[in-house]
């Protein structure tokens, strides 16, 4: 039996693999297609350019996960070119505008090598036997201590078993594909089914050149078409470092039907575009196309017939939480808390997962005797820390709507967070007191505790995950809508609930230190200790 199955071979999932690998733990990913990457897909070429027909973007400045994990991998980048110049087609038959001091991209960067060679380095990391492709996962049934799960493949249906199950795939797709023994509850279905896809129905083409004529006519490569006629709605460079060898990509503007519609013709059209913003060097590129409406393990019959939604940088809280009593997971980047859709939201769902999974080796109720005591107990109060944010929101949510009952107005983020938050220090403290430490050799320095430290440090996660959830369970909360400064927080509101976090935050990690001062004592709770006690506010990010 699997200790964990993961469904779905993009970044999500494989990251993900890599992560719980590396740990010596028994995951496995099984893909429905016959490859691997989900939404990232890049093909090369003849010059041996690669070209991104998925996500080709990221952002340094703003998505720390990706680009470490770029960095750890040692893969190279190069910034998106962009001097600043855009053209722009508004009427099909009007003379292309020449926009100027326009920066479209920001700070964005592209990995060198393609986004496909990060797939190939994550999967390469695996061991032997851990993927599975071709099975596509039609059920999922509770079985008590683990789930039986159950896959279409070209040779029939198969069925394997795991003691818990990551579905690190795009939530419509979860609610439309799989069955679920027992069903979900109805509240779930609809989180799932009103989560959508990002770029689900869109297509992309990149067209390789001889060499970038646009460059050297003194254009970016930015363009923007918005005529009724258009064919590809956005263009950038997408050129090698130096501009060889040479590329531009696209956005389609054509819904899906029409592209359907005009697919025979639909390689011309895009070629007549290209000359008619910049010029006839720039025709016959070698195009490479992808149409992610036609992809049946991407996108849904929801997001194919929705028109596509504004970005939304979070995934419904709902759909953060384990089920099952944490042998279901909802995974793939929708479900994040921050980047939702974007590659560092495929991280975030994956790190966040990977803090929830149960950890066989320090599940147990005693104590491995070759593991150092202090570490195991350590151990075993992250997991207790990492397991609270499900708790803590349900609780969050209680007191709203506590307070909205009782015809509350003032103050009912501020006073729920701070509750939750409160509720879980004081179960903390009694999971602490608890734990069978070691306390011989524990140094105490100015009346601290050397494990203080060591207690405080899985709270920054949790505190951060809580706060963004609350913050994303109040934008989809229809009986916050009348309260705007609850519906969405301002930046001085935010910060107002930080500082009385901050302050219960000192007042546990006084409380903790008092715990670990206690047990080195004997079990003699100490009259008084340095208010100081090195509690620190944990930074959160707001």
């Amino acid at each position: 039996m699997l200790e964990t199955a993961i469904i779905g071979g993009g970044l999500c999932g494989l990251a993900l693999a890599r992560s719980l690998a590396r740990q010596g733990r028994f995951a496995a990913v099984f893909e429905a297609r016959q490859r691997l990457g989900g939404r990232i897909l890049t093909q090369h070429a003849a010059s041996g350019l690669p070209l991104d027909l998925g996500p080709a973007w990221f952002w340094p400045g703003n998505q720390p996960l990706i680009s470490g994990l770029l960095a750890e991998l040692g893969f190279e980048s190069l910034p998106q070119h962009d001097d600043g110049t855009v053209l722009h087609m508004r009427e099909a038959d009007a003379k292309v505008e020449r926009i100027a001091g326009r920066f479209v991209h920001g700070d964005a960067r592209r990995v060198a090598e393609g986004l496909g060679a990060l797939v190939s380095a994550l999967a390469g990391a695996l061991p032997d036997g851990r993927l599975y492709l071709g099975h596509a996962l039609t059920e999922v049934a509770d079985a008590g201590d683990h789930v039986r799960l159950t896959f279409s493949t070209d040779s029939g249906p198969r069925t394997m078993t795991a003691r818990t199950v990551v579905l690190a795939l795009p939530p419509r797709l979860v609610a439309e594909r799989i069955r679920f023994t027992p069903a979900l509850e109805p509240h779930v279905v609809e989180a799932l089914e009103g989560t959508a896809t990002w770029m689900a129905a869109q297509a992309k083409v990149a067209i390789a050149y001889d060499s970038a004529a646009w460059r050297e006519a003194g254009f970016s490569g930015n363009a923007f078409v918005t005529h009724e006629q258009a064919v590809v709605g956005e263009i950038y460079d997408a050129c090698g470092p130096g501009g060889s060898p040479a590329a531009l990509g696209g956005f389609l503007a054509l819904a899906p039907e029409l592209r359907q519609a005009f697919a025979a013709g639909l390689p011309m059209l895009m070629d007549n575009q290209m000359v008619q913003l910049f010029g006839s060097a720039v025709e016959g590129g070698v195009q490479a196309y992808q149409d992610w409406a036609r992809e049946p393990f991407t996108c849904s019959t929801r997001d194919l017939a929705a028109p596509a939604p504004e970005h939304v940088d979070h995934g419904p809280p709902l759909l953060r939480r384990p089920f099952w009593e944490g042998r279901l997971h909802f995974g793939g980047s929708e479900t994040a808390a921050r980047g939702a859709g974007y590659l560092e939201g495929a991280l975030e769902a994956a790190h966040r997962i990977e803090r929830t999974l149960p950890r066989p080796a320090t599940q147990g109720e005693t104590l491995a005797v070759d593991v150092d005591p202090n570490a195991a107990c350590l151990a075993r109060f992250t997991a207790w820390v990492g397991s609270r944010n499900d708790g803590a929101l349900d609780a969050y949510r209680r007191h709203l709507t506590r307070d909205l009952s009782t015809q509350q107005r003032d103050q009912l983020t501020q006073r729920a967070l701070l509750a939750a938050v409160e509720g879980v220090f004081s179960e903390a403290l009694d999971e602490l007191a608890a734990l069978p430490f070691v306390m011989d050799d524990v140094a105490v320095e100015r009346g601290r505790s050397a494990l203080t430290p060591l207690v405080q440090k899985p709270f920054g996660v949790f505190l951060q995950t809580l706060l963004d959830d609350a913050i994303a369970f109040n934008r989809t909360s229809c009986a916050l809508s009348n309260f705007p400064t609850e519906h969405k927080p301002d930046k001085d509101y935010v910060q107002a609930m930080l500082r009385d976090v901050a302050a219960a935050w000192q007042d546990f990690s006084r409380a903790v230190n008092r715990v670990l001062l206690a047990k080195a004592a004997g079990g003699a709770t100490p009259a008084a200790e340095p208010a100081a006690s090195g509690a620190r506010v944990i930074p959160l990010q707001h």
